[in-house]
């Protein structure tokens, strides 16, 4: 046992406790909490620093205001509906679609048929607080459907893939990208899951996936390759995960983005407890990578320097000699 925990700490993998106690409490102060745990809030300051968001249609406070969901997508084809301080995705709609004979039923967007009284029902459960992180009472939010990049048609689920980047005092340190599968009922979650894979910081382009703590070469549904995926706008995603902490001040972050085929990269959350089988992705130890930039952090560095340092860095894999793209 204590011969796997030196070895553990010699390629710098962090562990839950030790990233709860030196990073999570140390970096990020409770009152912050609030600007990644209700993503209405993320958004309005996202937005406010200029970074793109998916669009927002309404927002559902109060139980009254259910009533206002028809009118609200009323000339809407396709939109999500998710709990404002929701996790995991859970509690999260995703509608791609309604009836040919009856607007008011929607089709999901694992091609199951939904009513509209359906559909108020889950909203009041959302504003009553069953999906949110404290129990309390919640929003629901209704947004803009993203229509995922090509590049990851083979290698998702039904969902829409996502870009995590975790963020260490500005400097985006390590990323993946996390795959819907069958398993995660095409939903970018780990837990649920879904399939992780590495992201070398250097070029963007995927290494290893894992799955279940598990390291896997294809995606368990399509067969198709994990590795070689070519992540578009790969700069601006960096540059954007950078910013995350000049909007938020949390020292330890994850940023979310999601790749819109037509709209590009979309920011779509950010975290403050970000989970750690992103080391395994990667097979890269975060402690490492936070060493390095503790030795080079400049408080007077700009997000597009932090960003351009990271992928210097923190680059972990040469370029292939073919890589997938769209």
């Amino acid at each position: 046992m204590f011969d796997t925990a030196r070895k553990l700490r010699a390629i710098g993998l962090l562990g839950l406790n030790e990233r709860n106690a030196d990073y999570i409490m140390r970096l990020n102060p409770r009152r912050l909490y609030p600007r990644v745990d209700d993503k209405a809030i993320t958004k309005e300051l996202a937005l406010a620093a200029g970074m793109p968001v998916p669009e927002l249609y309404g927002v559902i406070a109060h139980q009254w205001e259910t009533r206002c969901f028809a009118e609200t997508v009323r000339d809407r084809e396709s939109f999500v509906i998710k709990p404002a301080a929701g996790s995991g995705g859970d509690g999260i709609l995703v509608v791609t679609g309604r009836s040919k004979r009856k607007r008011d039923v929607y089709r999901l967007s694992s091609g199951m048929l939904i009513n509209e009284d359906e559909i108020d029902h889950h909203i009041s459960n959302i504003v009553g607080g069953q999906y949110s992180l404290s129990g309390r009472r919640d929003k629901a939010l209704i947004e803009y459907c993203v229509h995922f990049d090509p590049v990851f048609a083979g290698v998702s689920y039904q969902g829409v893939p996502d870009v995590r980047v975790i963020v260490y005092r500005g400097y985006p340190m390590m990323a993946m990208v996390r795959l819907p599968t069958r398993a995660s009922d095409g939903k970018a979650n780990l837990h649920q899951g879904a399939v992780g894979a590495g992201v070398d910081i250097g070029t963007g382009i995927t290494l290893t996936g894992v799955l279940d703590n598990t390291v896997v070469d294809e995606h368990p549904d399509t067969g198709a390759l994990i590795a070689g995926l070519v992540i578009p706008d790969w700069d601006f995603i960096l540059e954007s995960s950078a910013k995350g902490y000049e909007i938020t001040e949390l020292g330890y972050l994850g940023v979310d983005m999601v790749i819109d085929a037509d709209r590009g990269p979309l920011i779509l959350e950010m975290n403050a407890r970000p989970g750690l089988n992103i080391q395994i992705a990667n097979r890269a130890g975060i402690a490492t990578r936070v060493a390095r930039i503790d030795e080079i952090f400049e408080a007077g560095h700009t997000p597009a320097e932090r960003a351009a340092i990271a992928r210097r860095e923190f680059s972990s894999a040469p370029v292939p000699p073919q890589v997938i793209t769209a």
